[in-house]
């Protein structure tokens, strides 16, 4: 497709690149955890489900103050400072001696992740609003390319030792932040600049232009359910199968890299038409019930090859992100988008939070119980009260105009 501005495909290289560097540490985990906290799978379950609510509290905090900051001084500085830091966490991540320093890189991690905030700001601040649908399904689609490259490469390079992947990633996100200072313009006119007031910096000023805009409640409400249910496949999924299945690094880096090529698949050939032919609430159901379906299925099957053949439903999941995302992007002005995503990014933090100690404690007691499939079984259940929501409760309509910036 024809990019409206230069800035958007360095931005979906940037997120590409970001995406493979976590990709790449999600088969090693379990044997990592496992080796330094000198615990079986199922302990180690629960400390990876803490370990993930550390890195998504650091971003709940963080992700309006980013936000706001990108609407103050612009979206390039702090994109740029946010990729160091992740190169520097990861560096410390493959050094980390116990499990106290994995933790201390988690946090790390989650500051530096609220960035994802400001990059959609910059995609909102330079595609008009009829588009921006699709061009957030390009970030999803980046976010496919990357699970298929990140967890193959995590896979093949643990024969190089745990730690090899972490020092991949720290390769990665330095490679990001060169990149992005040598070719990413600023994005956000000076006119549309606002003073930072940490009065907003949080998430309850982030969302406040979305507080007058009248159906948006149910629409971030399963919002929420959604990012609830699907937080269960990266904190459970390289535990999940190692227990269920047997599975070592090298064949969960390999059955990620295949849910990534199928969501690459989905994105580029099929979200756009989709949307455009059946709409953005109908998009979201058709995602959300694709995704619920297959976590259900999860939840019992009992051969690796099922995997492969359910996801091939489970793909449809990936309309959802665009479709909610792009009507969310439509509710405010230019000089509010920052703090639009750092709010969604904070919100995405609170089922992030949740969501993992959630689902590893699921995982860990059902498989305690003689059940591995319990953790999916909730998922499930969340997605499909997402569905619902948005069924009864949201009537997508036209863009409202915003009041003009302060």
């Amino acid at each position: 497709m024809k990019f409206e501005h230069r800035a958007v495909p360095i931005v979906l290289v940037a997120v590409l690149i970001d995406v493979i560097g976590f990709g790449i540490v999600m088969p090693v985990l379990p044997a990592l955890v496992t080796e330094l906290g000198h615990v079986g799978l199922d302990d180690a379950t629960r400390i990876a489900g803490w370990m993930l609510a550390a890195f998504a509290i650091a971003g709940f905090f963080a992700g309006p103050v980013l936000g706001n900051l990108g609407d103050r001084f612009g979206r390039r500085p702090v994109l740029i400072l946010s990729m160091i830091a992740f190169a520097i966490d990861y560096a410390l991540m493959a050094a980390a001696p116990s499990l106290a320093w994995l933790f201390v890189g988690r946090v790390i991690a989650g500051i530096a992740g609220a960035t994802f905030g400001p990059a959609s700001a910059v995609i909102a601040d330079v595609t008009p609003p009829e588009k921006r649908s699709a061009v957030f399904g390009l970030v999803g689609a980046a976010f496919g390319v990357g699970f298929i490259l990140g967890p193959a490469l995590g896979g093949i390079s643990a024969g190089l030792g745990l730690r090899a992947p972490f020092l991949i990633a720290a390769i990665c996100a330095a490679l990001n932040a060169v990149v992005m200072f040598f070719f990413l313009p600023e994005t956000l006119a000076q006119e549309n600049r606002r003073p930072f007031r940490w009065s907003d910096a949080h998430i309850i000023g982030a969302f406040r232009p979305l507080f007058h805009a009248g159906n948006a409640g149910p629409l971030l409400l399963a919002w929420f359910f959604w990012q609830l249910a699907g937080t269960v496949y990266p904190s459970t999924w390289s535990f999940w199968a190692a227990i269920r299945f047997g599975w070592d690094a090298t064949a969960i880096g390999w059955s990620l890299a295949y849910v990534g090529f199928l969501t690459v698949l989905v994105q580029a050939l099929l979200t756009g038409r989709v949307i455009k032919r059946v709409g953005e609430r109908n998009a979201a159901l058709i995602a959300l019930g694709c995704a619920s379906f297959t976590l259900f299925a999860y939840a019992f099957i009992q051969q690796g090859w099922q995997v492969y053949a359910f996801f091939l439903i489970g793909a449809f999941g990936a309309f959802a992100y665009p479709a909610l995302n792009g009507t969310l992007s439509n509710m405010v002005g230019p000089s509010h988008q920052g703090a639009l995503q750092g709010g969604v990014s904070s919100m995405n933090n609170v089922a992030a939070i949740l969501g993992p100690l959630i689902a590893t404690q699921a995982l860990a007691a059902g498989s305690h119980h003689g059940f591995d499939g319990a953790a999916f079984l909730v998922a499930g259940a969340l997605m499909a009260i997402a569905a619902l929501i948005i069924a009864l409760f949201v009537h997508l309509r036209a863009p409202e105009p915003e009041p003009a910036p302060e």
